[in-house]
């Protein structure tokens, strides 16, 4: 994260003491940093520059109301997965054509929710899902704009919990019968085939698997021409990995913007990017107390006031967190920082050296 540093030996996020946040509203805390966030966004725009696009943030990944609200003033859609989240989006303040509709199991009340609220498209995963917007437009005297979201089988690279563009994924449509349900989309009277849609996955750091899922959809999409089916818009999802380890790097995104710009170069079609992990994973804090620290035969334990209910990656994917302590220890010592929840996948590092930390800190 690059606006948090130790100042005279204590934690800083951008110019605001962490002890002190921790003072004022009590842990655990989560704490953001809207300098990091407006970063990672103009980072991903300027990438972009020269090309039709719209980027939408990914609700799912953080889903607070300043941080959604931050982005819109910016000129950011956003990517949502549910009625609640297009709640979110519409009261912080995002235009309706800037909010793409995903999702494998939206119901018939949300997509009524959706149409009502104007947003700009549904990108579709199932032709029973298509139907029902196809239904769900009639009732509402609306011509609704759809994209079909292939699974391309484009391995990732990824942890296997957040690889989405596998034939054996339960996402999207298989890419080789896309062709035959936009066929069907082409003859239902309230839908438009606007575009299409792909994710292969999170976290995602090498442009490679970017380069193999963009280059199956682009022929999915001169097929399409061919019989007369032409659409305004490629989505390729969000993906974009950031650096969980400080010595790591992001994905580059100059590397990542370049190859769009070479793919889509001499076409028309708008493209649109639904990042949230980028813009947001390292914007973000969780400030947390310890309670105790105890000693067994075997382990040293640091217990804090957080838990996995706060942060569940750790405990769903193993997933690695950077931790620091807040005030500043030549000492160090090795913890499994836990949380005060009854199971023992409430962790959020095991064996972790870190800066001595007393209880109450």
């Amino acid at each position: 994260m690059n606006n948090i540093s130790y100042k005279k030996g204590e934690l800083f996020i951008e110019n605001i003491s962490v002890k002190n946040l921790a003072e004022k509203y009590g842990s655990p805390l989560y704490a953001y940093s809207k300098k990091a966030l407006l970063e990672s966004y103009k980072g991903i725009e300027a990438s972009l520059k020269g090309l039709d696009f719209l980027i939408c943030y990914s609700i799912k990944t953080c889903s607070n109301i300043n941080i959604i609200r931050v982005l819109q003033k910016e000129g950011c859609g956003c990517d949502i997965v549910s009625g609640g989240e297009l709640f979110r989006a519409l009261a912080a303040g995002v235009r309706p054509d800037k909010i793409v509709y995903a999702g494998v199991g939206k119901s018939a009340e949300e997509i009524d929710y959706a149409l009502k609220s104007g947003i700009f498209m549904f990108n579709c995963e199932s032709l029973q899902e298509i139907e029902l917007i196809d239904a769900g437009a009639k009732k509402n005297k609306k011509i609704a704009k759809v994209a079909i979201r292939v699974n391309p089988d484009v391995d990732a690279h990824t942890h296997a919990k957040i690889t989405t563009g596998k034939k054996e994924n339960k996402f999207g449509i298989d890419i080789d019968i896309a062709h035959e349900i936009y066929s069907k989309i082409s003859k239902m009277k309230n839908l438009e085939a606007y575009g299409i849609h792909c994710h292969i996955g999170s976290q995602i750091t090498e442009v490679e698997p970017f380069a193999k899922a963009l280059g199956k959809v682009l022929k999915v999409i001169s097929k399409l021409a061919e019989s007369g089916i032409n659409l305004k818009s490629i989505n390729l999802g969000g993906g974009l990995g950031i650096n969980y380890y400080p010595e790591k790097k992001p994905i580059d995104l100059k590397k990542y913007g370049a190859l769009l710009k070479t793919v889509l170069k001499g076409t028309t079609l708008k493209l649109i990017l639904e990042p949230g992990r980028f813009i947001a994973g390292n914007s973000g804090t969780l400030i947390a107390k310890a309670l105790y620290t105890k000693e067994t035969s075997v382990k040293k334990f640091l217990i804090t006031d957080a838990a996995m209910n706060d942060l569940i990656r750790p405990s769903l994917y193993e997933a690695y967190h950077h931790i620091l302590p807040v005030k500043q220890s030549k000492k160090t010592a090795v913890y499994d920082i836990v949380g005060p929840v009854c199971e023992s996948g409430d962790f959020f590092a095991k064996d972790r050296k870190i800066g001595v930390v007393n209880a109450g800190e």
